[in-house]
């Protein structure tokens, strides 16, 4: 895992998530792509005098390009080598279309709000490549503290796992928590054997909850101080970087640690 693709944008996310690809870059010595997205507005048409695309465009480059020379002074003095492009487009687009040589994408998780019904953010699935989510309130990742795996079985926390082990590798405690247990999923013992194979040691809880699910894992992350949370991500086929399922929905919502998550 050394190439890092972080979303560049000037929101209340951008700091958050600046820190923790810098801390992830420089934990597993890779190179740190941040491609620099504008997203173009709406127009309508009759609500726009002639010539309004031109200057909105023009601002938008403006703020950009701003935001593109702050982030190269901040990223000049660290030690990690590092690369900026820009793209246009929505961001879920300009991800997707730019993951082809990723090995992990930085995005926010959701939107910074003053309360808890702020919209999870898009998430580009459609790349097949995991993802760190991360709340914008965080102030980075240390990835040799602690890890906690959000187990179900499924095809996508598998997948989550396999491509978390470079993380895994460098936590100093690994937790694989599994609630409600169903039937057909793989057990934790699987994992477990298959993580030691890669010389990680996991502990291994199973929960039962008539609430909600989501909220079991938090309160677990909580109680063991996890660092990051290491998850499937679930969403309707066609509109999967927008629906997620409840718990995914809510672990967007709710998480103040950043989640790895992989579909």
């Amino acid at each position: 895992m050394k190439n890092i693709l972080l979303l560049v944008h000037s929101d209340d996310g951008q700091e958050a998530r600046l820190q923790v690809a810098l801390d992830v870059t420089r934990a597993l010595g890779g190179h740190l792509e941040c491609l620099d997205v504008t997203a173009m507005p709406v127009m309508v048409p009759d609500y726009y005098g002639a010539g309004a695309e031109v200057v909105v465009l023009a601002e938008l480059r403006e703020q950009a390009e701003a935001n593109r020379k702050r982030l190269e002074q901040r990223l000049a003095v660290e030690d990690i080598p590092w690369s900026i492009r820009t793209s246009f487009g929505t961001y879920v687009e300009a991800m997707t279309n730019a993951s082809e040589l990723a090995d992990l994408m930085v995005v926010s998780s959701r939107r910074a709000q003053p309360d808890r019904r702020a919209q999870p953010e898009r998430l580009p699935l459609r790349a097949r490549r995991p993802i760190l989510a991360v709340p914008p309130e965080c102030k980075g990742l240390d990835v040799a503290g602690r890890a906690l795996i959000a187990w179900d079985g499924s095809q996508p926390c598998n997948e989550a796992v396999r491509a978390a082990v470079p993380l895994l590798a460098r936590a100093q405690e690994v937790a694989v928590l599994e609630v409600n247990q169903s039937e057909g999923a793989f057990a934790m013992t699987d994992v477990a054997a298959y993580l030691s194979r890669h010389g990680i040691s996991a502990e291994l809880v199973e929960r039962n909850s008539d609430g909600s699910v989501a909220e079991t894992i938090l309160d677990h992350a909580s109680h063991r101080a996890s660092d990051y949370i290491v998850m499937g991500a679930y969403g309707k086929p066609r509109t999967a970087e927008a629906v997620f399922g409840g718990v995914t929905r809510t672990m967007l919502l709710e998480s103040p640690i950043p989640l790895f998550v992989a579909h």
